[in-house]
């Protein structure tokens, strides 16, 4: 049992005002894994107190000396590696291969991209006689998901100890154990007090008091659609900036000209990976009719292979949904895709056979899906993949595009050509051709109602920075 029931705030472990703790739930297990503090706006004030103390004094500090704070974090982020992969394997029920290989490295790529970008990120530029100047835009809310404990923290708390910036953070409080060994590790480290503060809690009782505090400079929020159009309002009343990550419904566009069974591969895990909880998950799978039979017999046999179970077995693949709230969700999206008359491929509704026990849904495949059924146009966040065909490479791009959401996209094949029309002409922050991976110094966000501003490396640090101009700065005294 991991029993945290404390905030960090000021650079200590102190009680949560409310007195009120939450249960945290292994989804492998159904069962209690912990208790965290259920923060109130008392814990909410604390901390952005202790963040506006200094700021200025954080915002004053030299690179070198924020570019030294993050090498010692990724010394001892590296350090605690095996408690961050126990935490994510166990809150989130990603198997251990994913903990390590994809959650922890990533949170770990994201301090390593802030620090190396400090090496060359221009704070000042003299323009004649003038200076234009970037500096910290003070106190920062960040709200993080459930879905990717170290990744979504670390880009956020990266960028803003680069950029000089002083914040409060707010974890999901169903994946929070991850956030909680980022603080020891800070604490440890010795980032300054008042600089990095934790409140545990939930979105009334923390994400609501931070996001309407008049002392918050910015919010920076990963989640839903809905909860960033309530975050946006709430910081609207006293202009604060404001940078969101929201949802996706991504397109896998499969050229004409692939092998097929690597693009059935690469395209299925592109809808299994994280168990489908994803923002960028390429669920929407376009097929070109010419080779669609044999397209399907192929993803049919690579989801056939994918193993679902138990995250402490080597051998797992993909683990449960994060909560019985998220399963019965992805359980109606399934229902629905077979009410408006998709054809069940693989998978459909229940569990595993065998998986009784936890929140483990069945990857599910639906063919002859039209881009305006429900299943195709709304985000699901779990491992269901609806195949939509298309006749040419136009009609591909316009079936892509016709979605509220852009932040990712996909194309697979071997012309160069038509990849390169395909990763222009679609409307998403980020686009990958054959696989080729997100590096963590590329600027990632949407298009759309899929977020606004951009985060990872440089692009990140922009966001926790404001634009001063000084006219006359070199003049002559």
């Amino acid at each position: 049992m991991r029993n945290y029931t404390k905030q960090y705030i000021n650079g200590e472990w102190i009680d949560s005002a409310s007195g009120e703790n939450i249960e945290v739930i292994n989804p492998a297990t159904e069962e209690v894994m912990g208790t965290i503090a259920k923060g109130n706006k008392a814990d909410v004030d604390k901390a952005v107190q202790a963040a506006e103390n200094v700021y200025v004094q954080f915002r004053n500090s030299s690179i070198e000396e924020r570019r030294n704070l993050l090498d010692k974090i990724v010394t001892e982020y590296e350090n605690r590696k095996e408690d961050l992969v126990a935490a994510i394997r166990d809150e989130l029920g990603a198997p251990t291969k994913v903990a390590e290989n994809v959650h922890y490295q990533m949170g770990l790529d994201h301090f390593v991209a802030a620090r190396d970008a400090l090496d060359t990120f221009e704070f000042e530029e003299r323009r004649g006689n003038n200076l234009v100047v970037k500096e910290a835009i003070g106190v920062a809310g960040l709200i993080t998901p459930w879905n990717f404990p170290t990744n979504q923290t670390s880009l956020k708390l990266a960028a803003a100890f680069a950029a000089g910036s002083t914040v409060v953070l707010k974890p999901s409080e169903e994946t929070p154990f991850a956030a909680i060994i980022l603080a020891e590790i800070f604490d440890k480290v010795g980032v300054p007090k008042g600089v990095f503060n934790l409140v545990n809690g939930d979105g009334s009782g923390v994400g609501n008091p931070l996001s309407e505090h008049p002392s918050v400079r910015m919010m920076s929020f990963t989640g839903s659609g809905p909860t960033g159009a309530k975050i946006m309002e709430k910081a609207a009343k006293d202009f604060k900036k404001v940078s969101l990550e929201l949802g996706g419904k991504s397109p896998y566009i499969i050229l004409d000209d692939v092998n097929i069974q690597e693009a059935a591969r690469a395209a299925v895990m592109k809808v299994v990976n994280n168990t489908g909880q994803v923002c960028t998950a390429g669920t929407r799978t376009l097929v070109p009719e010419s080779i669609k039979a044999d397209f399907l017999t192929a993803v049919k046999e690579e989801m056939a292979n994918i193993k679902v179970g138990d995250p402490t077995d080597s051998e797992t693949q993909v683990g449960p949904i994060i909560s019985k709230k998220q399963f019965d969700q992805v359980q109606s999206y399934i229902d629905k895709g077979i009410e408006e008359g998709a054809e069940l491929l693989y998978g459909g509704p229940g569990k595993p056979e065998g998986l009784d026990k936890g929140y483990f849904a069945r990857p599910t495949i639906f063919n002859n899906v039209d881009n305006q059924m429900t299943i195709a146009q709304e985000e699901i966040f779990g491992p269901v993949m609806s195949v939509i065909t298309y006749n040419d490479l136009d009609e591909a791009i316009a079936i892509a595009n016709d979605t509220k959401y852009g932040l990712a996209g996909y194309v697979y094949g071997e012309n160069l050509d038509n990849l390169r029309k395909v990763a222009r002409s679609v409307e998403a922050g980020t686009i990958e051709i054959n696989e080729a991976g997100r590096k963590p110094d590329l600027p990632f966000g949407g298009y759309k109602q899929s977020g606004i501003g951009r985060e990872w490396g440089d692009f990140g640090i922009e966001e926790f920075l404001e634009v001063k101009s000084i006219a006359g700065y070199y003049q002559e005294g």
